[in-house]
């Protein structure tokens, strides 16, 4: 069959602009190990967001394509294209795909991890004006290139489910896996109510915890956290000192066994530092911003906080996301985080809903209108 020479792509050419439609040019032919894919679900990250408003920036970033949890059906392969666990690719398989990686540097090689690779190209890692053009997901097709690590998904995993694996599923599972877990009984804060937060809010809850308390906002999102897992519920609308109150006041004076930073607002890590429990455990994951305000080291001492980072994901905390939709399939409303399909056309619209808060993730399927 005669491969695509271009794509038609959405474009991010200014922070807070909208996207443009054009066409970028494909390579010709799929080099050895990589593959080309028509997308069939793009879902958006928080980061594409923050990408898109200018909260997260560097330069020479654009133009650029956003939209790095997505899902595609491959059209043609190189010579020799495998996924993760050995399987043989072709024509016609559904796979998903992780940031890419060099396998040679210190990160790769001595440290082993794939998130640490000084080499690592994220979707938002390349122009849309420089070879490839268009790896991420809004394009109608991609390019998945040779050192990025693919998986065959299974056939019973939803399009939207397996994309949302790509980024903000496996980075809430690293986070609890870099942490320790959750230890059964044991009470867990989870700040910040967007995907990522409701997703740790199920997750903590089928972990065993004995109380899950979701802080965040607006109302409407505290409310699904409810459906997610969650016992309680705070609103930051009272302010960082309320919130900290009412959390000690929910776990009975003591603090939060374990605490997970998913919203990256400034004041979040002094909060999480000071509603947790002595010998309490912290995990920082949401904090893309550029600042932050300081914590209280003679806390996290006096306290004996263990205070952990955690970046992302790769191919194994992905594989471990799809493992995690398959067993917990019908434990939780999983679809009730995902809004209306739409085309690239509408595109930039979802975007700035998300923004508002309007949507928690907006699905873009580039083959509708």
């Amino acid at each position: 069959m005669d491969l695509p020479s271009a794509t038609r792509a959405a474009v991010l050419t200014a922070h807070g602009a909208p996207l443009e439609l054009t066409d970028l040019p494909l390579p010709a032919k799929p080099e050895p190990g990589a593959a080309l894919v028509r997308i069939l679900c793009t879902t958006l990250c928080g980061t594409d967001i923050e990408i898109w408003s200018g909260k997260m920036t560097f330069p020479g970033m654009l133009p650029m394509v956003l939209g790095h949890e997505m899902v595609g059906e491959i059209v043609a392969v190189g010579e020799d294209t495998r996924d993760a666990l050995g399987r043989a690719l072709g024509p016609g398989d559904r796979i998903g795909w992780s940031e890419s990686t060099c396998g040679a540097c210190h990160g790769c090689t001595v440290l082993r991890e794939p998130v640490a690779c000084s080499a690592r190209g994220y979707g938002f890692l390349q122009r849309s004006d420089a070879w490839p053009h268009a790896t991420a997901g809004l394009c109608e097709y991609a390019y998945v290139v040779p050192g990025a690590a693919k998986l065959l998904l299974p056939a019973e995993t939803p399009d939207t489910w397996a994309a949302m694996a790509g980024c903000a599923a496996k980075t809430v599972l690293r986070a609890f896996s870099r942490v320790g877990g959750v230890r059964p009984g044991s009470r867990v804060v989870v700040q910040g109510s967007g995907a990522l937060g409701l997703f740790a809010t199920a997750v903590a809850r089928i972990s065993g915890a004995g109380s899950v308390v979701t802080v965040g906002a607006p109302a409407s999102r505290l409310a699904l956290a409810r459906e997610f897992g969650a016992d309680e519920t705070v609103d930051i609308a009272g302010g960082s000192a309320a919130v900290v109150d009412r959390v000690r006041e929910l776990t009975g004076g003591h603090g939060a066994d374990l605490v997970l930073d998913f919203a990256g607002a400034p004041s979040v890590g002094r909060e999480a530092v000071e509603m947790a429990a002595q010998r309490g455990r912290v995990v920082v994951v949401g904090s893309t911003g550029p600042g932050s305000e300081a914590l209280a080291l003679g806390t996290v001492m006096g306290k004996e906080l263990t205070v952990v980072g955690s970046l992302n994901g790769d191919i194994a905390d992905y594989h471990e996301a799809i493992g995690f939709f398959t067993s917990f399939r019908d434990r939780m409303p999983w679809d009730r985080l995902f809004g209306t399909p739409v085309g690239l056309s509408q595109a930039s619209a979802r975007i700035e809903a998300m923004s508002r808060h309007e949507e928690i993730k907006a699905v873009v399927d580039p083959r509708l209108p």
